[in-house]
């Protein structure tokens, strides 16, 4: 009995901490989130630090913001557009100062900031890059390309050794454990199935990689010949140079300005500002700037109750499934996109939307229901879709319904094509583990998705006219989109991916450009010349981060041992597996990863 009374009052005790942690938390949000807009004083300098991945959107982590106030937003190219745009007509900022290292947002992305950071030089005010321990890589010198002057510590190393794709192909492991995949796919360059299918890839795949690879190395070369003034040769030449002092190797060439420790970073701004030696300049945090509002900043903002709504659509097109063993965390329901689609046309100031798409693609049906939405907005009000790191595949699908289709030169794009995969493991269940199957079925095809035996010829006939229907909609759909007809879409189509200056000259884009180029067209369309920004979906409050979070840690926990570029494969093929009988995917060749 007293053992039962001592169980109690701990239990007791252990819920009374969870409650009492759970209010302080929600407490200390609260606090956070009403400090005040930091003042900025004369000859404030805006620093920035750069690592990592440079998402479209920020995403907030609730325990960061909890503990630093401020911090828990990752820097984004919403946030560093708007940062910058502020630094540009804020009289108190002198200027800005970035440390940069190894960065590894996408290319498109890049371009956003690039561009940003030229717009922001614009007003004359300084711009400094210098790094840390960490060093350098190609991402993060592309940036540093457009600074005034760029600081390099002498002894940090220096990555500018080029570009490499990598493929992770999975038969032989499938062929060791017993499993056979059983996919299809249309058209020659529709690769999706080829990790699993073949031991090597084929030269269709190659080809596409090699293009995307050939896009990303002329932009990097093109911003340090900008810069040195050295020749696209020059440039190939010194990266093909054995990196034994790649750092001293840069600064002979003219890629770095000084080599200098952080303290000596903090002197020529001293000097730039005019401050003695022995003063100091305060500075302002990127995640503190953020909190500026434009007003404050000098921005004129016309008083104006029209808006343009911007429905960020990222992930993996997915079905709302209630008891998904991976959350709906990174993924794109038909469901929830309804909702943003329907906010936005409800409001009567909304004049015109854009659809920013960031996606390889995902399941067939549930891309259609998304298509359907924006090509019911469209009905109602001006649609443009801007297409951001990826929109391929299903991403493609969904833009076709928009009025206006805007990418960026490194978008990957096109992969207009369908697969389909399910998995037969009689192999690994009867012959290696010893499982035996009994199956009683009420009509011939009741088992058609069963992994524990092959498909019958039937089966395999009945399926492919399936993607061969799936994929003529798609065609059809791309065709009424962009004027074309039904082969000359083919022709294009067949899977085969493409950077974003690529399609526009295949006439699968109308202008290439980033959102903000997507927001001058969309208030064209709309016939106004001042509007705010309504984005969606909305930001979650609190508890919906906690609960985000937690379903990220715990994506983490299952795949964070794989080594970093198997993750997101691995995270994927266990959705295919686990929804095998949803089967139709519209999806690009998600294991290509370009370091």
């Amino acid at each position: 009995m007293q053992f039962l009374k001592t169980f109690l009052a701990s239990l007791l005790g252990t819920i009374l901490g969870i409650i009492l942690l759970i209010l302080i938390l929600v407490a200390a949000l609260v606090s956070s989130s009403s400090e005040p807009e930091p003042y900025i004083r004369a000859n404030t300098v805006l620093t920035i630090k750069l690592s990592g991945d440079i998402p479209a959107r920020a995403v907030i982590d609730p325990f960061q913001e909890l503990l630093n106030p401020g911090l828990g937003a990752r820097v984004s190219v919403e946030s560093l557009k708007n940062n910058l745009r502020k630094a540009a007509s804020h009289d108190n900022i002198a200027g800005v100062w970035i440390t940069a290292n190894q960065i590894s947002a996408s290319w498109a992305n890049l371009e956003s900031v690039y561009n940003a950071l030229g717009e922001y030089k614009e007003s004359g005010k300084f711009l400094y890059f210098s790094t840390d321990d960490i060093g350098m890589n190609e991402k993060a010198y592309m940036l540093a390309s457009v600074a005034d002057s760029v600081f390099y510590n002498p002894d940090t190393m220096f990555f500018m050794e080029g570009f490499v794709a990598q493929v992770t192909m999975y038969k032989g492991m499938f062929d060791k454990i017993g499993v056979e995949p059983e996919m299809m796919s249309i058209g020659d360059y529709k690769s999706v199935t080829e990790p699993f299918m073949r031991e090597s890839i084929s030269d269709e795949f190659r080809v596409q990689i090699e293009e995307i690879l050939d896009s990303y190395s002329t932009t990097f070369l093109e911003a340090v010949s900008k810069r040195t003034g050295m020749s696209l040769e020059e440039v190939n030449n010194l990266m093909n140079t054995p990196p034994v002092n790649r750092t001293k190797q840069a600064y002979e060439h003219g890629l770095f300005d000084v080599l200098a420790y952080e303290d000596e970073v903090e002197k020529a701004i001293k000097n730039r500002l005019g401050i003695e030696e022995d003063g100091s300049f305060r500075t302002v945090t990127h995640g503190r700037y953020s909190r500026v509002s434009n007003r404050r900043a000098g921005i004129d903002e016309k008083s104006t109750s029209n808006k343009i709504a911007v429905i960020y659509a990222s992930g993996t097109f997915m079905p709302q499934i209630a008891d998904s063993p991976f959350g709906q965390s990174g993924n794109i329901t038909s469901q929830n996109f309804k909702k943003q689609i329907d906010a936005a046309l409800e409001d009567d100031d909304i004049k015109s939307i854009i659809v920013h798409i960031n996606s390889p693609g995902g399941v067939a049906t549930t891309s259609d229901l998304v298509w359907r939405h924006i090509k019911r907005a469209a009905e109602k009000k001006p649609v443009v879709a801007s297409m951001g790191a990826v929109a391929a595949s299903a991403g493609y699908y969904i833009a076709a319904a928009a009025d206006t289709i805007i990418a960026q030169n490194n978008t990957i794009t096109g992969s207009i094509g369908v697969a389909l995969q399910i998995f037969n493991a009689d192999e690994l269940l009867t012959d290696k583990i010893g499982l035996n199957f009994e199956t009683i079925k009420t009509h011939d095809f009741a088992d058609i998705f069963d992994i524990s035996r092959p498909l019958t010829q039937q089966e395999s006939s009945a399926l492919q006219q399936r993607i061969e229907h799936s994929y003529e909609r798609f065609l059809e759909v791309v065709a009424e989109s962009r004027g074309m007809t039904r082969d000359e879409v083919h022709e294009v189509a067949q899977g085969r991916v493409y950077t974003g200056a690529r399609a526009k000259e295949l006439g699968l884009v109308d202008v290439i450009g980033d959102l903000d180029k997507a927001l001058e067209i969309a208030a064209e369309m709309a016939q106004i010349d001042a509007y705010k920004i309504e984005v969606f979906p909305k930001r979650e409050d609190f508890f919906q981060q906690l609960f985000s979070s937690a379903d990220t840690h715990m994506r983490n926990a299952l795949f964070g041992w794989l080594p970093k570029n198997m993750r997101k494969e691995v995270q994927t093929i266990s959705q295919m597996v686990t929804y095998h009988d949803i089967l139709t995917w519209k999806m690009m060749p998600f294991s290509i990863h370009i370091n």
